[in-house]
């Protein structure tokens, strides 16, 4: 079977043989495979979005309620980019599978592929995560049991969700602020002569929710509720272009509150703003039974391409926003847009896509936050490292793969966890132990949890330059016990902190510390870094075998680290 899109992140054969010779599968997996029909599809023969959904929604729910062992309802749904329509005649194959539990909800991850069965290919088309919540029963509140890891890839996902799970907390309030930034430096809307008015894209219908749309605890699908929005969504596109739009991507999205049968569902959508090969719609579903009042039900933004017979996207009319409210979702859809790209570069894009300095502000914080974390995260799950040296029970570990060298010190300290992540996570103490660190200032706190860093560090070679580093430092503490505390280290650039003549500035592209309670005394440090061509000078010679000074470095670290164990001074500013 070939594939038309091999993505690293496409999950593994769901089968898989264990050492005892047994087949392995996942025990909360869940698998849909339908045929699509013409009675699935939309006049230009290609499967609804709405009813892909729908399925999407069904196989995930079922997933969560495998591992929950009751009636659970969809929260909210990550952005979903869309990379291929699917034509009648083809076969859909969805998996679903829980990647972690939380207290009551839980995180299910849905891989949607394409295949053709007269070509034998394949191809994923896209890729979301879906947090589920589990109903509370007659004896109160659910506890969900833990998801237990037993591959590399599972243990991956697992780790990764503690970090999605932490933006999904905070998207709404990020969002909410940089709207209200970026629009306020916007200006007025410009006007234009042969721009489409705003509400001649207006769509508004109702729908009568019953059982069918419902589950067995008479509460609406959200996949339903989603496939009705998207629809509204579509008509509110195509009569700005007088064309059958392409839906491309919708934003992560919250329900706000539950639906059931009888409910008389209120879908409203409009045209935000058209750019020059796509718009965004927004959409709104709000519920209501008898005569009260409306209740928000969702809503969300999708982005809409049209194609031409060449599936090219085509230049879109612009649009002349309604007064007031108009022009507020008018600007937010510009803010929306950059964070959008940003989100999608950012996060989707593989590590070896990412250039190894990523413009660090205020936009796009949380999205450089996460993929610095994650990537270490990433680099923590591999399993396939190679010993090269050991002394004095510090190890150093190489692995070489995709023209790319990582390497990892491992050692185990007397000091409790918690005090080893505050000692390691300010990095200017990093000077009292690390010869390679010269100079350590921080030139901006941006929250809690991230710090900007400016590293200088000595030639290697004599009467050279030193180097300098712009480092954006990520601090995570773990969420339950199978996860370590996390201190992540990135380059990013500043417009503040050009490159100067005196330093030559270096680069890195993933770095940190992994900080393991191994008792309430011991705690295993492990240190890992992507050798990028400003880093490799400084441990070539250890990772040949030439020398031992990494041996040295860990050394002085472990000393630093049992000679402040009960120093409270040691907590970085932020939490101070």
């Amino acid at each position: 079977m070939t594939s038309e899109n091999k993505d690293s992140d496409t999950m593994p054969d769901p089968l898989l043989i264990q050492e005892s010779g047994e087949v392995y599968r996942n025990p909360t997996e869940v698998q849909m495979s339908q045929i699509v029909l013409p009675c699935h599809a939309n006049h230009c023969g290609e499967l609804s979005v709405g009813q892909l959904l729908k399925w999407m929604d069904s196989t995930a729910c079922l997933s969560a309620e495998r591992h929950a062992g009751c009636s659970c309802i969809t929260a909210s749904v990550d952005d979903i980019h869309f990379e291929h329509t699917i034509g009648v005649g083809k076969v859909v194959n969805i998996i679903a599978k829980v990647n972690r539990a939380f207290t009551s909800s839980m995180e299910v991850g849905i891989l949607v592929t394409c295949e053709d069965l007269y070509t034998d290919r394949q191809w994923k088309v896209c890729h979301a995560f879906a947090t589920f919540v589990a109903r509370r029963t007659e004896a109160g509140k659910v506890q969900l049991k833990q998801v237990i890891a037993h591959t590399q890839m599972e243990q991956m996902e697992y780790s990764l969700a503690a970090e999605r799970r932490r933006m999904r907390l905070i998207h709404a309030e990020i969002i909410t602020d940089l709207l209200s930034s970026s629009t306020a430096q916007l200006g007025e809307c410009q006007e234009y002569q042969d721009a489409v008015a705003a509400e001649r894209t207006r769509v508004e219908s109702v729908e009568l929710v019953l059982p069918p749309h419902a589950n067995h605890q008479v509460s609406t699908f959200g996949g339903q509720i989603m496939a009705w929005m998207e629809n509204v969504a579509t008509i509110a596109a195509s009569r700005l272009c007088n064309a059958h739009p392409t839906l491309r991507s919708i934003d992560m999205f919250h329900f706000r509150g539950p639906s059931h049968i009888g409910d008389r569902l209120v879908l409203k959508a409009i045209v935000n703003n058209a750019f020059k090969h796509s718009m965004e719609v927004g959409v709104c579903a709000e519920a209501y039974q008898g005569g009260e009042p409306l209740r928000h039900i969702n809503s969300a933004f999708m982005t809409f391409e049209v194609l031409d017979s060449d599936r090219k996207p085509c230049t879109l009319p612009r649009i002349r926003p309604e007064p007031v409210d108009g022009k507020r979702r008018f600007q937010e859809a510009i803010a929306r847009k950059k964070i959008r790209l940003d989100r999608k570069y950012i996060i989707s894009c593989k590590q070896t896509e990412v250039p190894l300095s990523v413009p660090w502000d205020p936009s796009n914080q949380m999205y450089l936050s996460y993929n610095n974390v994650s990537a270490l995260k990433l680099m923590d799950n591999r399993n396939n490292w190679v010993l090269a040296s050991e002394k004095n029970k510090v190890r150093l570990y190489t692995l070489e793969e995709n023209q790319m060298l990582c390497f990892k010190v491992e050692m185990n300290v007397r000091v409790s966890a918690e005090q080893t992540f505050h000692l390691l996570s300010d990095l200017r103490r990093r000077m009292e132990w690390d010869r390679h660190y010269e100079e350590c200032e921080v030139i901006n706190q941006a929250d809690e949890e991230d710090t900007i860093y400016r590293v200088a560090t000595p030639s290697v070679t004599k009467g050279g330059k030193g180097k300098d580093f712009i480092l954006l430092a990520s601090r995570r503490k773990p969420c339950d016990f199978r996860d370590p505390y996390l201190i992540a280290l990135r380059s990013v650039t500043l417009p503040t902190h050009p490159p100067t003549e005196e330093y030559t500035r270096g680069e890195v592209l993933c770095a940190g510390f992994t900080i393991w309670e191994e008792s309430s005394s011991v705690t295993k440090i492990t240190y890992y870094n992507q050798a990028t061509p400003g880093v490799l000078p400084y441990i070539s010679t250890d990772i040949a075998g030439l020398s031992s000074s990494f041996y040295s470095a860990f050394s002085a670290c472990s000393q630093f680290l049992l000679a402040n164990k009960d120093s409270l001074a040691a907590l970085p500013p932020s939490v101070l």
